[in-house]
């Protein structure tokens, strides 16, 4: 079967190289059994990639079944799995066939595959490397010949490294990885897909399909989708539903779907626009928080004079000195502190020079050490969201709270930054 076929086949829209290299990648290795890696963020398709690999194969005539890893509560994911005997545990009253003895012959595909407990990946490499298994509460090994197909939307390799994930598992499990691209990957794909999940809703709700106007066009092509196609098709249905205009322009769009404007950090923002009033916000309590730094920095300035008994007869001129040195250096590896050389910043006598160090005029002084902080918006912005989570805990909700920001958007973040 050609490509166009698969994709006419499976309901696939987009035109883009990178998602041509994935559907091919999935068409080559179909008549294999190898074992086969998807990886990509949540909502982009990548259960289709597995019923692609599988309709495609010649185990198609068989059972093809899809689990997400992930939803299924650790204590009863090896019975779902690999069946059970009776009376194995509390409520086992007959036995069960698990779902690799169901799909022998044919193909299962786990999706959220990291989410998995420690003890049901020792089973489940046994199954990839020699097809057995046995059902919680038995001790007779059984046979299975299925294909496992896995998913992921996290770095599986971080999680090995983090003794989460088995090793060896990874990488039986990964034999031909496959990336599906994200949608952000593939933006001139975004306008088809909005299209043919329009004409789609229109039929099902026997109304006239929507269209954007060009600015409404721009918006959403230039939209992130953190949600990728999932989140494109909700939004679709969303309008197909709520608006009574069918042309839907920018104005529109935004009062319907608020979130379609956001943007991540660091970004120019137009004069007088409205748009990322989140991500700002984070930037404004950043700056907030250096003011205070300064404030204190000041205060111990003053503290200093006041150790020493200095009566400062120029707080302009104080005010105007530049310190020119890094916090928790002694004030006297920077400065001078010489009763000899008088400051016209302080009126002093001989009484009070005898009591204590002098500050040196800033004239006398030849070289000034400048400390250049780090202003990059985004680094920024990355500390602070780590010392909110810090501060709660690795607790998301609370830690958004504090940012004054959504959970979603602070979601968004931890990804893009891999906190």
């Amino acid at each position: 079967m050609s490509l166009q076929g698969v994709k006419q086949r499976f309901g696939i829209i987009g035109r883009t190289e990178i998602l041509d290299r994935a559907l091919s990648k999935a068409m080559r290795v179909a008549n294999t059994d190898l074992s086969v890696l998807i990886q990509g963020e949540s909502g982009v398709g990548k259960e289709v990639i597995s019923k692609i690999i599988h309709h495609l194969s010649p185990r198609k005539h068989d059972a093809f079944i899809a689990i997400n890893t992930g939803a299924i509560p650790e204590g009863t994911i090896n019975s779902e799995l690999f069946g059970h005997e009776k009376g194995a545990f509390t409520g086992a009253t007959s036995d069960r066939k698990g779902y690799f003895e169901t799909a022998s012959g044919g193909t299962i595909f786990l999706d959220e595959i990291g989410e998995m407990p420690l003890d049901t990946q020792a089973y489940l490499l046994r199954v990839l490397e020699s097809g057995e298994y046995i059902r919680v509460g038995s001790s007779k090994v059984l046979k299975t010949d299925v294909r496992v197909i896995a998913a992921t939307n996290v770095d599986l390799l971080d999680k090995v490294r983090k003794g989460k994930f088995r090793e060896d598992l990874y990488y039986r499990l990964n034999t031909v990885p496959i990336k599906v691209p994200s949608l952000k990957e593939r933006r001139e794909d975004i306008y088809m897909l909005f299209r043919k999940f329009s004409l789609d809703f229109a039929e099902k709700y026997r109304t006239d399909s929507i269209q954007l106007d060009p600015e409404a066009k721009k918006l959403i092509t230039d939209y992130s989708w953190p949600g990728n196609v999932r989140e494109l098709r909700n939004v679709v249905e969303q309008l197909s539903i709520l608006s009574e205009e069918k042309l839907i322009t920018k104005e529109r769009l935004v009062d319907l779907v608020p979130d379609i404007q956001l943007r991540y950090l660091p970004n120019r923002v137009p004069e007088g626009s409205t748009e990322s009033l989140q991500e700002r916000e984070i930037l404004y309590k950043v700056l907030f928080d250096m003011k205070n730094d300064l404030n204190d920095l000041k205060g111990l300035i003053f503290e200093l004079i006041k150790t020493n008994d200095l009566r400062v007869t120029d707080i302009q001129g104080l005010k105007q000195m530049q310190l020119g040195r890094p916090m928790g250096e002694s004030v006297s590896q920077k400065y001078d502190f010489s009763p000899s050389v008088e400051s016209s910043y302080f009126d002093t006598d001989k009484e009070d020079l005898a009591d204590g160090p002098v500050l040196v005029n800033q004239e006398d002084y030849d070289e000034m050490e400048v400390v250049e902080n780090n202003l990059s918006l985004e680094e920024m912005e990355k500390d602070f969201i780590s010392k909110a989570l810090k501060k709660y805990n690795g607790r998301r909700k609370e830690a958004a709270a504090e940012l004054g920001i959504s959970e979603r958007t602070l979601y968004r973040k931890i990804k893009y930054y891999g906190l």
